[in-house]
């Protein structure tokens, strides 16, 4: 099986380029994935390692990539028990960055539930639904949000 790295990068080129529409960024790809890259190494953080190799096998490649850039799998998962201190995790990845790609707690939650429906289209509904069931109770409305069904 050859690798086809363009192809890898054409793909990824155009669901940034969608994903920055549907986060109201217009062209703004470069923004759009440190949101994109934030989101998902909170979310990471958050769910268990077993959760997450499910998670990724769903991922096209481009997708894995991003999602275990930097990743240690001998950090101890963090203990995030509602939105606001979820989005205070995720800013934290996305570093001095966070207050221009964020913006307000509200602004946050949607890109949040933006990315969560924009990645539906490679994650299962099992894999939600398992992906949905560890997570805790304040934060089980960020993957039900407008993606399950």
């Amino acid at each position: 099986m050859a690798l086809n790295f363009n192809a890898y990068a054409a793909e990824g080129n155009s669901f940034l380029k969608k994903y920055a529409k549907d986060l109201d960024m217009g062209t703004d790809t470069d923004r759009a994935g440190r949101v994109l890259s934030a989101i998902l190494h909170g979310l990471r953080e958050i769910i268990s390692f077993e959760e997450s190799l499910q998670l990724i096998a769903q991922f096209p490649m481009f997708l894995k990539a991003v999602y275990v850039n930097g990743w240690s799998t001998r950090t101890k998962h963090k203990r995030i028990k509602n939105m606001t201190a979820f989005i205070d995790l995720v800013r934290s990845f996305d570093g001095s960055s966070s207050i221009h790609d964020l913006g307000s707690d509200e602004k946050a939650e949607q890109y949040i539930i933006t990315t969560f429906i924009s990645l539906r289209q490679y994650i299962s509904l099992g894999e939600l639904e398992d992906i949905r069931t560890g997570l805790p109770k304040d934060l089980k409305s960020m993957v039900y949000h407008n993606i399950m069904f």
